[in-house]
């Protein structure tokens, strides 16, 4: 009876679905069709109708941030809701909680540009005719969006299959291999075997399915894949962590030789055989910079006063560096002098939080204004700890120094009983340390309550 019940309840979710299709599609000329609207293709004032227009659709029909919104508005963006309002109340037919569509559509928002009837629809009554309980294809779907993206039929079947397989065994406290039989010797079947194998080494699945989903990887070969896994293996990489799988990509993009080629070209930069790997062990995919990109990046920091040594020192503590843009480091030289860095302090930030390279405007002044500004902190302050910059702000700095402006109004700090204490013993110790520090030290346990309401809120609201 209970089966009855929800079957009808889907029919009815259904015909309202599809009512609504009816009445997007032939409302007006106008939102008879929805279109992808990308800033080079518009003038920079339509562009920004545009990415309003999207933003704000995000926001008030997902319920998503702001900033997250934005994120998301520079990977699609649209002219009009019709076909982004069939997408989400397909989804909400086929029993997707408001939760999960969000979700959904910020791992992948192209589905909001996919055709609803013609191709989403058909896909989703593809899986739940191969036996999908409503349960399970939202779980799935939710999981691994990106499965929507491709055609239906037999792979799409079986990959989904292969989802539900690896989502289902690792629900069991007990850790459970897979039961896939043995895959034949093709494109589809490597990536199951291949992924099976990664899973196995201890890979998550946030790692394996965007593997399993994509084409361009490692996981689609036979014999390049075992030798590339082998030798990442070996290296020491962590099989829980993203840059298992950055140095899984560049090591099987590359030849032994090709390898050996890249490393003599940093050698001639002057970094020793060992400085070469290190590097690779925090940003594989540095390996893939060209000769001519590493000497331009040397070449730019050099213009900004560093000196060879301490070139290479940069670049062997943060290697993302390398392939920046002239223009951005040149940029991020002017945003630190323009909030009243000297040169000098700016070289010696760079040295100790190379990060500040590649920092956005926005970012470096947005913090630079609360440190500073708001908190009364000097800049030298920041020049001896530039990592405050590369804080979260939200989540760290904010809840920390309301804390400490609690503290200071009850006199309750230093000396004077409102003196500020230093940068570095409020932002760069650890949660842990920070809290001793000035929380639960005190004797006063209602005050204590207190300030743990104001800490915790602070990185909740956030």
């Amino acid at each position: 009876m209970y089966s009855v019940i929800l079957h009808g309840r889907r029919l009815v979710q259904l015909q309202k679905w599809r009512h609504l299709r009816f009445v997007v599609q032939n409302g007006s000329a106008f939102s008879n069709s929805y279109s992808s609207a990308s800033a080079t293709d518009l003038s920079s004032r339509d562009a920004r109708k545009v990415k309003n227009f999207t933003v704000s659709y995000l926001v008030g029909s997902l319920g998503l941030s702001k900033k997250l919104a934005e994120s998301i508005s520079k990977k699609v963006s649209f002219v009009n809701k019709g076909n982004p309002d069939l997408v989400l109340s397909l989804f909400r037919s086929y029993g997707f909680t408001n939760s999960q569509i969000s979700s959904i559509i910020t791992d992948y928002p192209r589905l909001l540009l996919i055709d609803a009837e013609k191709s989403l629809d058909i896909k989703l009554q593809f899986l739940e005719s191969r036996g999908a309980s409503n349960p399970e294809l939202t779980q799935i779907v939710s999981t691994v969006p990106k499965i929507l993206g491709m055609k239906e039929g037999k792979s799409l079947g079986r990959y989904y299959d292969f989802v539900k397989e690896i989502i289902e065994a690792d629900k069991s406290s007990k850790y459970e291999t897979l039961c896939q039989p043995l895959p034949e010797a093709n494109r589809q079947g490597n990536k199951i075997r291949n992924v099976s194998v990664l899973r196995d080494l201890g890979v998550p699945q946030r790692l394996l399915f965007s593997l399993l989903i994509s084409d361009a990887q490692p996981v689609c070969g036979k014999e390049n894949f075992e030798e590339s896994l082998k030798k990442v293996v070996e290296m020491g990489f962590d099989p829980t962590t993203s840059k298992f799988v950055q140095a899984l990509r560049a090591v099987y993009r590359f030849t032994d030789k090709t390898i050996e080629e890249r490393v003599n070209v940093y050698k001639g930069f002057g970094f020793a055989v060992e400085d070469v790997w290190a590097m690779f062990k925090k940003c594989p995919y540095f390996l893939n910079s060209s000769e001519k990109k590493i000497g331009q990046t040397i070449e730019t920091l050099k213009k900004c006063g560093l000196l060879k040594d301490e070139v290479i020192s940069v670049l062997k503590k943060y290697p993302q560096c390398i392939g920046t843009s002239e223009q951005k480091i040149l940029n991020s030289i002017e945003i630190f002098l323009g909030l009243g860095f000297s040169r000098d302090e700016f070289i010696t930030m760079v040295k100790r939080f190379p990060q500040c390279l590649i920092l956005s405007a926005e970012t470096v002044k947005k913090k630079i204004e609360f440190v500073v500004k708001k908190m009364n902190w000097p800049l030298k302050d920041v020049v001896s700890n530039p990592t405050v910059l590369g804080y979260n702000l939200e989540k760290r700095t904010v809840p920390r120094c309301n804390v400490i402006e609690a503290l200071m109004s009850k006199g309750l700090l230093g000396d004077t009983g409102s003196e500020l204490p230093p940068m570095s013993s409020v932002l760069v110790c650890t949660d842990e340390l920070f809290l001793k520090r000035y929380v639960r030290n005190l004797d006063n346990k209602e005050l204590v309550l207190e300030l743990m309401t104001i800490y915790t809120r602070g990185r909740v609201s956030s």
